[in-house]
């Protein structure tokens, strides 16, 4: 049986911010925590992917790069989901019943 590619690892919506913002707009963590009244620490730890984006931080994000808060959001809860299907989705397929239908 031929083995399955190995998949890669969810991307945390920091390294897009990072990427794909901060670096393609040549823009720091430290300006982009000025000007949307963020704590630095907390621009730093989303980039470093240590913290979450939350619902303050995506509209935050939205509003500064023109994006939607959506946007961010999804990028969240897509990487939740992954990290967290990688982590325990074949315990909960093995373990968790579905309920019978009617």
């Amino acid at each position: 049986m031929p083995r399955k590619p190995k998949k890669m690892p969810p991307v945390h919506p920091g390294e897009v911010l990072k990427t794909e913002f901060l670096d393609e707009l040549e823009i720091s963590a430290y300006r982009l925590a000025l000007d949307t009244g963020m704590p630095a620490s907390r621009i730093g730890r989303i980039v470093a992917g240590e913290r979450s984006v939350s619902a303050d931080t995506a509209l935050r994000l939205a509003k500064y790069f023109g994006t939607t808060p959506e946007f961010w959001l999804d990028l969240q809860s897509y990487y939740d989901l992954e990290s967290t299907r990688d982590a325990v989705g074949r315990e909960i397929e093995r373990n968790v019943k579905a309920r019978a239908a009617g």
